[in-house]
């Protein structure tokens, strides 16, 4: 009995004892009248009760028998059992909840697949943003390798007095250098998006004003302000900064609902400061298809060791703030400002 009562079976169970109710009811009311009224009513009792045994295997089938049995002993003129209607709400109950958990089911699923999928994706971004980055900064690197391979060689040839020794040492250095300047090229070079032919120089804050007269031109205000004095930066510092703050503008001109942006400039001691402020909607979703957002600019950020925060602005609109770390790259990897 305890199996049959806490296992899996106990749907046979309940329509034993239903159905063993349902005839006993029956028995205990008046003998009815006409020939086939016993088989009737004996039919009736059963076929309203026995079906709940089929709940765990066919639950439709548990609901809809006793339904169309009790229907048609209703235009019989046979009143239903009680047991049998007990059935019925039993398993009608039983199916809901079935329903119930299958569509929450579906719901987890669904969810845990959206949440791989978007994982996915912001993967894919990040990746892709990876790539770009390379391949902007290969023509920053090409130049810096380039110029150890120049400075070798005019050392070896313009020094006086220049030691045997000395001068084989740097004609070693001269040849180390362009032929990691090859192999650079020919690792990064599938990186390149625009084909081998298409060299152009990598842009830095001094094409600021580019992008702001293109924000411009949509309609949207856009005011600048520089703090501290301009200066030579690293070079992957000029160009991510530009490529940041193109990025925060770009995201206020698609998605920010604005009429004014702000964009702040500032050079510190030993960092540089941007700050992107729009009065546009205080929210918005982060976009990972048709655009880069926040993930390519997180991963720029953290190339450079530094901090970005976005968000909500105190007094709406949304913000973006970042800050890249200027005091840890020598002198011959900065750009002069032009």
């Amino acid at each position: 009995m305890g199996y049959v009562w806490g296992g899996r079976a106990w749907p046979y169970g309940l329509a034993v004892v239903l159905a063993l109710g349902a005839l006993g009811e029956v028995a205990a009311r008046p003998a009815p009248e006409g020939p086939g009224s016993v088989p009737l009513v004996m039919l009736v009792a059963l076929g309203s009760t026995l079906p709940v045994g089929l709940l765990r295997v066919q639950p439709v089938a548990a609901v809809t028998l006793p339904i169309v049995v009790l229907t048609f002993g209703q235009v019989a003129g046979v009143m239903p059992p009680l047991p049998g209607l007990v059935a019925l709400a039993v398993a009608v109950g039983y199916l809901g909840v079935r329903f119930v958990r299958a569509a929450r089911d579906r719901a987890v699923r669904t969810h845990v697949e959206n949440d791989e999928l978007r994982a996915s994706l912001l993967d894919h971004v990040a990746r892709g943003e990876r790539a770009r980055i390379a391949h902007e900064l290969h023509d920053v690197v090409a130049h810096h390798i380039s110029m150890i391979a120049v400075q070798a060689e005019a050392a070896r040839l313009t020094v006086p007095g220049m030691p045997p020794e000395g001068a084989k040492r740097l004609l070693g250095i001269g040849d180390t250098a362009r032929a990691a300047l090859t192999e650079m090229r020919r690792l990064l070079g599938v990186l390149r998006e625009d084909g081998p032919g298409a060299r152009s120089p990598q842009p830095g804050l001094d094409r600021l004003d580019e992008i702001v007269e293109g924000v411009r031109a949509t309609g949207l205000r856009v005011d600048v302000e520089v703090i501290g004095e301009p200066r030579a930066l690293p070079a992957a510092v000029d160009l991510s900064a530009f490529r940041l703050l193109q990025e925060a503008l770009t995201n206020a001109t698609r998605h920010a609902d604005a009429t004014r942006v702000g964009v702040r400039v500032g050079y510190g001691p030993d960092v540089l400061e941007l700050d992107v402020v729009d009065d546009g909607a205080g929210g918005r979703p982060e976009p990972v298809a048709g655009g880069h957002g926040l993930v390519a600019m997180r991963e720029r950020v953290s190339m450079l060791d530094g901090t970005i925060t976005a968000g909500p602005g105190e007094r709406g609109g949304w913000t973006v703030s970042v800050r890249l770390p200027t005091s840890d790259v020598p002198d011959e990897g900065r750009v002069s400002p032009r």
